[in-house]
C-alpha cells in the first residue's frame, strides 16, 4: 500500500505525512522484472552466449560492475523512497529520479557494454543505418531535449502522474533517448565511435544550456505550475513554489554542473592527446 493514500493537503496517514517512508521500498512488479530482464540479457550476453558463440575470450569485470551500477542506479530511482517521494510530495524529488534516470544510470550502462556483445546486433544493414543515425550527435541531442521538454508541459506532466502506464512510457523514453544523448561521449564502439574531445566540449556546453526554455518558466514562475503537487501533502514546511524552483535547480544547475564538469576533462584529455 502507499505510504499516503490521500491527497489532502498538509495530512497524511496518521497525520504525519513522512511516516514510515524512508524504510518504504515499493515494489513495483513492472520495474522488477524489466530491470531482471535487462540485467539478465546482459549477463546472458557476456556469459553463455559469450562462450558459445565465441565472441571474446573473456570479459572485463569492471565492464560487468559498471553495467550493474547503472541497473542498480535505475533500481534505486524507481523502487526507493525517492520514487513514493516524487509521485506523492515533491516535484523536487521527481527532478532527482529524473537526473538518476538520464545523467547517471545511461552513461554507467553504455561504458559496461562490451563492443563485442553490441556488434552482432549491428549485423543487418538496416539495424546498422537505424543505429547510426539514432546515434547521431545532432539526432540524438534534439530527441533528448525535444522529449525532455515535452514531458514538462504541465497538462501532459499531470497526465503522466494520473496514469500509470503512461508514466512507465515516460521513464523508458527518457532512459532511452538519454542512452541516445550520450553515446557521441560514451561509445566504444568503432562502427559508431564517440565525437572528438573538441566537438564533445561543444556538444555537453549545448547540452548544459538546451532546457533553459524548460526550466527558465519554472525557476521564476510565482504560482505552481503543476497541479499534482498543489493537494499533496507538504513536507518540511516547503511550499509548493519552493519545491518546484528547487526541483527546476536540482534538474538544470546540477545538470549543468555536471556537464561542465565533463567539458573541463575534455579538455585536459584533448590537450594531453595533443602534447
Amino acid at each position: 500500500a502507499s505510504i499516503c493514500q490521500t491527497r489532502s493537503g498538509g495530512g497524511g496517514i496518521l497525520g504525519d505525512p513522512l511516516a514510515g517512508l524512508w524504510t518504504h521500498w515499493h515494489p513495483h512488479l513492472d520495474a522488477l522484472i524489466g530491470l531482471a530482464i535487462l540485467e539478465g540479457a546482459y549477463l546472458l550476453g557476456v556469459g553463455p552466449l559469450r562462450e558459445r558463440h565465441q565472441l571474446a575470450d573473456d570479459v572485463d569485470p569492471r565492464q560487468v560492475a559498471t553495467f550493474t551500477a547503472g541497473v542498480l542506479v535505475i533500481f534505486v530511482a524507481l523502487l526507493s523512497p525517492i520514487h513514493e517521494l516524487s509521485d506523492q510530495y515533491l516535484f523536487s524529488a521527481h527532478m532527482l529520479q529524473h537526473v538518476l534516470l538520464t545523467l547517471v544510470a545511461p552513461p554507467l550502462l553504455i561504458l559496461g557494454t562490451p563492443n563485442w556483445l553490441i556488434r552482432p546486433l549491428l549485423r543487418a544493414n538496416l539495424s546498422f543505418w537505424v543505429a547510426r543515425h539514432a546515434t547521431h550527435p545532432v539526432v540524438s541531442f534534439a530527441a533528448f531535449n525535444l522529449i525532455f521538454a515535452m514531458w514538462h508541459i504541465p497538462s501532459l506532466y499531470d497526465t503522466s502522474m494520473t496514469n500509470h502506464g503512461m508514466h512507465i512510457a515516460e521513464h523508458l523514453i527518457f532512459i532511452t533517448t538519454a542512452v541516445l544523448m550520450w553515446w557521441p561521449l560514451t561509445s566504444r564502439l568503432p562502427e559508431l565511435p564517440r565525437l572528438s574531445y573538441p566537438l564533445q566540449m561543444m556538444y555537453l556546453f549545448l547540452l548544459s544550456i538546451a532546457q533553459i526554455i524548460v526550466f527558465a518558466p519554472i525557476t521564476f514562475s510565482t504560482e505552481p505550475l503543476y497541479d499534482w503537487y498543489v493537494d499533496a501533502p507538504r513536507v518540511w514546511g516547503m511550499s509548493v513554489v519552493v519545491d518546484q524552483q528547487i526541483g527546476a535547480i536540482i534538474m538544470k544547475i546540477g545538470g549543468g554542473a555536471f556537464f561542465m564538469v565533463l567539458i573541463i576533462m575534455a579538455f585536459f584529455k584533448w590537450f594531453n592527446q595533443e602534447e
